[in-house]
């Protein structure tokens, strides 16, 4: 009667709640206070947080952030770290203003060529990690200063530009309304419908299969709980969105880096082998995988995403300047370690590092509003960094 009664309770669905929030305790953790934050600063700012104005602003403030960041994971889950980011990104926008200022070039083919020329920087990186042996933070710190002074002597300490209005919208440009509404942007709210039963699709489909192979599921009510408040946020935000002009162009391409690299390292052979790497790496080495290569493509991949990140901060800023993306790499490895990436690699995944991202940028955003300067936002941010990093810790000595 005991055993039975013990049973019982060790299967009720709280126990089921709280076993499930403490195998995935650090996202989680990060999403409620995400929220949290995000709760505070509604009301610290008199709502002007969640105005469709400055949701919007707050998406393309922190878009190459996010974008970054997922770089970053993939850099730090593989055992290492890129401190070079903040200073490709600048060079790669000052070239890309160069060519388009002074030589007249097709922005289409300016933006191939940064992409190109990032993962070009990261392959040259990713060599003298990976086959050189040389630590990251030190290959990727002679790159900070490298493409630092390369991007001085590229502008001649001037700022170039403006850009072609192609080019801009690269950043600043929204998706047109096919429905052609006036007061609401009818397109923004029905992809934001598609998207959430997307998710709630994919996610029942695992569910399901993870039933039929006898894995361990959480309980039906807290699954659909967590689906209906997904769909809810997302109907949300579009309406926001849609009620101000509509979803911004980067925010469709954060959204397709967000499932592709998910899919990546959660589907895939060599993003579970990244995980293994990071994990092990002379474990991994001994079972077959070839770290070198793998490492070495971890950082072309990581050149081309700041890249990216490059030529979104010049299409946002409409000019390229000398001072461009200085300490971006400090706030795209917080964003990481604050989404739940392990400082000693093997952990972390793409969503907690867009999850860290926002934080980054809810905290930014919400202390400007507020007239905190920016001394204190840096330190206010050091500390946010600090606390992630020790609960990280905290956790695997626990585990």
């Amino acid at each position: 009667m005991t055993t039975g009664t013990t049973l019982a309770r060790d299967n009720s669905p709280v126990n089921s709640i709280v076993a499930l929030f403490k195998n995935n305790l650090r996202q989680y953790s990060m999403l409620i206070a995400l929220i949290a934050i995000m709760a505070f600063f509604q009301v610290m700012t008199d709502g002007t947080l969640m105005k469709p104005v400055n949701l919007t602003n707050l998406v393309l403030q922190n878009s190459y952030i996010v974008i970054m960041a997922i770089g970053m994971l993939l850099v730090i889950v593989a055992g290492h770290i890129d401190l070079s980011v903040g200073s490709v990104a600048a060079f790669v926008g000052a070239v890309a203003a160069v060519l388009m200022v002074d030589y007249n070039v097709n922005f289409i083919l300016v933006i191939i060529i940064g992409l190109v020329l990032g993962g070009v920087i990261g392959a040259a990186q990713g060599y003298w990690i990976a086959y050189q042996r040389i630590p990251s933070f030190i290959a990727t710190l002679a790159g900070m200063l490298v493409f630092r002074g390369l991007t001085l002597a590229m502008l001649q300490g001037q700022s170039v530009g403006p850009f072609p209005t192609g080019f801009q919208r690269l950043s600043s440009g929204f998706l047109p309304d096919v429905f052609g509404h006036q007061s609401l942007h009818i397109t923004s709210l029905v992809i934001g419908l598609v998207v959430s039963l997307a998710i709630v699709y994919l996610d029942w489909r695992g569910r399901r299969n993870q039933v039929k192979y006898g894995f361990e599921v959480s309980p039906l009510g807290l699954f659909v709980a967590k689906n209906v408040l997904i769909t809810a946020v997302i109907l949300y935000m579009s309406y926001l969105m849609a009620s101000y002009k509509g979803l911004p162009n980067v925010l469709v391409v954060l959204f397709i880096l967000i499932v592709a690299y998910a899919f990546f390292t959660n589907q895939t052979v060599s993003g579970r082998r990244i995980y293994a790497m990071g994990g092990n790496a002379k474990a991994a080495a001994l079972s077959g995988i070839n770290t070198k290569l793998l490492t070495f493509l971890t950082f072309v991949n990581m050149g081309m995403l700041a890249a990216l990140g490059g030529l979104i901060i010049a299409a946002r800023l409409n000019v390229a300047t000398p001072k461009a993306g200085t300490g971006i790499e400090l706030d795209v490895i917080a964003a990481a370690f604050i989404g739940g990436a392990s400082a000693t690699g093997g952990i972390g995944t793409v969503i907690g590092a867009v999850v860290g991202a926002l934080v980054m940028g809810v905290m930014n955003n919400g202390m400007s509003i507020v007239g905190i300067g920016i001394d204190w936002q840096q330190a206010i941010k050091g500390l946010v960094l600090l606390f992630a990093v020790w609960f990280d810790v905290r956790s695997r000595m626990k585990s």
